[in-house]
């Protein structure tokens, strides 16, 4: 019961900030990964190098989803900003209905761009169906095709630590962030500005996915605060014997 209740006040606070949005800009706070990851979407385009966007090996059919959403939601805006730089994007993954959708992400971003004959299904692709067979897989990708950032977002175990490995010896920047407690020590540990927890949904609104990333992200924030001033208010009723 508690859960529905959520969920429908999320729905409302969601189409509320929408609403709301569309007669003024959006503030949105710093988070310095994504302000990161916003310029060096922009430089690889003029240097001539190429983004890896790693999308884990999570499934879509379990609680792991929800993060490899977040990363296609990522791609999606990647994949049109830089379709027509000589060095696109390429993406990675490690379960096969999300490397199905991971190509399909790919081609809308390049018809959005206007340019879907540029489009060319090997950039999407299924490194390897266990996890360290991916994280080899992905390796080889920022190893030997000219990549400049690698972009974790998704579902990542400890074999993270191998694609943070392969990124330090070629002087890759790495931004990341996992649904996973061990995929996320070792980003934290590996990046300079890292995602923690709930900012791996966030990546969408700095990046300029829609109006409803932005809300989502609000929503986010609001939700955060009730929960707080929830706990924080029950924590003072126990203590003066309220309940």
């Amino acid at each position: 019961m508690t859960a529905l209740i959520l969920i429908v006040l999320a729905a409302f606070l969601l189409l509320a900030v929408m609403l709301g949005n569309r007669k003024s800009s959006a503030r949105l706070r710093d988070i310095p990964a994504l302000l990161h990851l916003y310029r060096m979407l922009g430089l690889s385009v003029e240097d001539g190098t190429r983004l890896h966007i790693s999308l884990g090996h999570g499934s879509l059919l379990d609680a792991r989803g929800g993060s490899a959403l977040a990363g296609l939601a990522t791609l999606r805006i990647i994949a049109e900003r830089t379709s027509v730089s000589d060095m696109p994007a390429v993406a990675s993954s490690g379960d096969p209905v999300l490397g199905l959708l991971t190509q399909d992400t790919l081609q809308a971003g390049y018809q959005a761009a206007g340019v879907d004959e540029l489009y060319v299904p090997t950039a999407g692709r299924i490194t390897g169906l266990s996890p360290f067979g991916f994280a080899a897989g992905a390796m080889n990708i920022s190893q030997n095709e000219n990549v400049s950032t690698n972009i974790m977002l998704g579902h990542f175990g400890p074999e993270a630590a191998l694609l943070a490995d392969a990124s330090d010896r070629q002087s890759v920047t790495m931004i990341g962030a996992s649904d996973n407690l061990s995929g996320q020590a070792v980003l934290f540990a590996n990046t300079q500005d890292a995602l923690i927890g709930e900012e791996l949904f966030a990546a969408g609104a700095y990046l300029g996915a829609g109006a409803s990333h932005v809300a989502s992200l609000t929503v986010q924030d609001i939700l955060r605060w009730l929960i707080i001033l929830a706990l924080l208010g029950g924590a003072a009723a126990k203590f003066f014997g309220v309940i």
